[in-house]
């Protein structure tokens, strides 16, 4: 029986319809006469009209489906919840998967970068039209691409690993190297890389899993000899990402982790090495959506303003959780962590405080912290 708290009801089953077939399916299988729980996304429904009156449609939602006037009456004074197609907008607001560097980056090689569906997005998001319909379709958006974020995580048992780091590291240095390796490391260990999606530290450590994954043998010297002769995305973005492309096809059928970058940032590209990219217009929400994923760790590489924000973010959920969800916490170069960016005495004494030190360190080389995180 359901609880006070209404418990039974939010443990029922959802279940996901993206096609007319899988519709089909579920309307033959289901004998209870229920839609409850039914998430019917962008369906031809105008053929289905005496399937839909045949059931109650209470706890029923649909996203973006074509109706007949009657069905729309029928779903909508039975309970269930229908939510129109926004129109003008250069996203799916109701998408059921995260983005692929193939997607963002279409029509790159003929056409430039600003042909892509990336650079159209984010000159839309830079409108400041004042149209609430706008809003709207940014926060649905967001939502979708949360929700396909956490049923990529939930359909691998291999736990995700953050790597933060700064943008501005250039191909062919000394610190991209070192974001390579970690991000083989990493995947090597049977951890799934997940990073902020973007250039520098970030597409380093998402290549090195890339690398590591791989289906034929992969020389990494010559995979960041290719991409060093476009060290950065400036002046050119176009350029910087056909490298990295170049670099996928001779190598193909690698699984770089996951890609959360932010159309907040439009210096920021997406690197094309992330085998899923879950990209949000609200920065506020991809900063705390990427650290809340990574229930492996974190990996904190020398970085500045945007990386000691992180440090901070993810020291605070430590700083609250519960003992068993304390996530280890690995900050890379003394140096840089305790002269130039002196973060490192501050968290060690939240963690002294809160009693989980031991899930914090602090490392000189991406090898120790590789080793501070294998299972």
């Amino acid at each position: 029986m359901p609880g006070a708290d209404g418990s039974a009801r939010l443990q029922r089953r959802i279940v996901e319809i993206d096609s007319l077939d899988e519709f089909d399916a579920v309307a033959r299988a289901s004998g209870a006469a229920k839609m409850d729980g039914w998430r019917v996304r962008r369906v031809d429904l105008t053929a289905r009209a005496d399937a839909l009156r045949r059931f109650d449609p209470a706890g029923a939602l649909f996203l973006a489906c074509a109706l007949t006037p009657d069905s729309f009456v029928h779903l909508e004074s039975g309970g269930a919840l229908v939510f129109p197609d926004i129109p003008g907008a250069p996203v799916d607001q109701y998408r059921a998967s995260l983005y692929t560097a193939d997607e963002l980056y279409d029509g790159l090689r003929a056409r430039g970068y600003q042909a892509t569906p990336d650079a159209r997005i984010y000159a839309w998001s830079q409108q400041q039209t004042g149209d609430p319909a706008e809003v709207v379709v940014r926060a649905l958006h967001d939502a979708a691409v949360d929700s396909a974020l956490a049923a990529a995580i939930a359909s691998s048992d291999r736990p995700v690993v953050g790597v933060m780091g700064g943008h501005d590291t250039e191909r062919g240095t000394g610190g991209y190297r070192d974001a390579t390796t970690l991000g083989h490391r990493l995947a090597s260990l049977g951890f799934r890389v997940a990073t902020g999606g973007g250039p520098g530290a970030m597409e380093a450590a998402n290549l090195g899993a890339y690398l590591a994954t791989a289906g034929r043998a992969v020389d990494i010297d010559a995979a960041l000899a290719m991409l060093a002769a476009v060290p950065t995305f400036k002046p050119s973005i176009g350029d910087w990402a056909l490298a990295a492309m170049d670099v996928r096809a001779r190598w193909p059928d690698g699984d770089g982790g996951l890609g959360v970058p932010t159309w907040f940032y439009g210096h920021e590209p997406p690197n094309a090495f992330a085998g899923g990219i879950a990209k949000f217009f609200q920065n506020s929400v991809r900063e705390a959506t990427l650290l809340n994923r990574c229930n492996g760790g974190v990996v904190f590489l020398p970085g500045a303003a945007g990386t000691v924000q992180e440090v901070f973010q993810d020291a605070c959920e430590n700083y609250y959780a519960s003992t068993d969800l304390v996530a280890p916490m690995v900050l890379v170069g003394t140096s840089h962590w305790t002269e130039t960016v002196p973060a490192w005495p501050l968290l060690s004494a939240l963690a002294t405080t809160r009693g989980f030190a031991d899930a914090v360190a602090l490392v000189d080389d991406v090898a120790s912290a590789a080793r501070f995180l294998a299972p």
